[in-house]
């Protein structure tokens, strides 16, 4: 972001448009997530990502190589406060087909959660099995949500700290019935791109908090962990991503995953071999500095 500071706020949303629209281009390439013909639900919530999601999604239907058809879809889930005019007035102004949904999630959700205890688990388990219906109704089998790169990351660590889990949230995402495929487009987004792009963009945002602040969640301080590693050591969440690419199976602790107890020894291997390969390439590396 250093090198936009310069720019006029025109420019600036010029040039992360590009940037931001190249990341998705190549996470749709990379995991295959379009293919010709498709129709994808962008499920709009009214917050940064989504409304992000779906404005360069548009822009690549405009310019991409292959035909998809967009249907943007919010679930309201009667949240106390909710401005049920701000998305539908949006939706309209930039012309993409869409539909609402009304369904009472937060009565649901505040009876069967005790008071002060986390929503966000039940919440978003009623709205994915919500969303998998609608998208059935209307025919749609890809569900594009606006989860980004710092997502992916945070989720990673959620799970090893919390559930005991080396597990991440994935680029593309087949549903247990095998029937929907949900896809991650700003896979590759930086946070921070997003959450400006939004502001110059003046997306009209709705309000996460409208279901209770709950500045406690797991979550929040994963977060505030590693925009603290990301201010002292710039560039530690895109590493910690690439790492998510770089899985070496055999140097983890999965038995299911490597067959660490059927390893062996080659009886008639050079015990020597391993020393002498050491330090044949600590010289070569010597030669190259000098």
């Amino acid at each position: 972001m250093a090198q936009f500071h310069s720019l006029s706020p025109t420019k600036m949303a010029r040039k992360l448009e590009q940037r931001l629209r190249g990341a998705v281009g190549r996470a749709i390439r990379d995991y295959r997530m379009i293919e010709p013909g498709d129709r994808i639900m962008v499920c709009l919530s009214g917050g940064k990502d989504s409304y992000t999601l779906l404005h360069l999604l548009m822009a690549l239907q405009r310019s991409a190589p292959i035909s998809f058809d967009l249907l943007a879809v919010n679930l309201d889930q009667q949240q106390p406060g909710f401005p049920k005019d701000v998305l539908p007035n949006y939706l309209e102004s930039v012309g993409v087909p869409y539909r609402i949904v009304e369904e009472d999630t937060y009565s649901t959700v505040t009876r069967v959660i005790p008071a002060g205890k986390t929503f966000c688990g039940l919440c978003s388990r009623l709205r994915r099995a919500i969303l998998y219906r609608i998208a059935a109704e209307e025919g749609i089998r890809t569900l594009a949500l606006g989860h980004h790169r710092d997502d992916m990351v945070e989720t990673l660590f959620l799970n090893m700290f919390y559930q005991g889990e080396l597990k991440g949230m994935p680029p593309k995402l087949l549903s247990d019935n095998q029937q929907h495929m949900v896809i991650r487009p700003l896979a590759y987004c930086a946070e921070a791109d997003i959450a400006r792009f939004a502001q110059l963009q003046n997306f009209p945002m709705i309000p996460c908090s409208l279901c209770g602040s709950q500045e406690n969640l797991q979550r929040v301080r994963i977060k505030q962990m590693l925009q603290a590693w990301e201010a002292e050591h710039p560039g530690r969440i895109e590493g910690i991503f690439t790492s998510m690419q770089n899985v070496s199976r055999s140097h983890l602790a999965d038995r299911t995953l490597y067959d660490f107890a059927r390893l062996q020894t080659k009886a008639d291997g050079d015990l020597n071999s391993p020393v002498q390969e050491a330090v044949s390439e600590a010289g070569s590396l010597l030669k190259k500095k000098t």
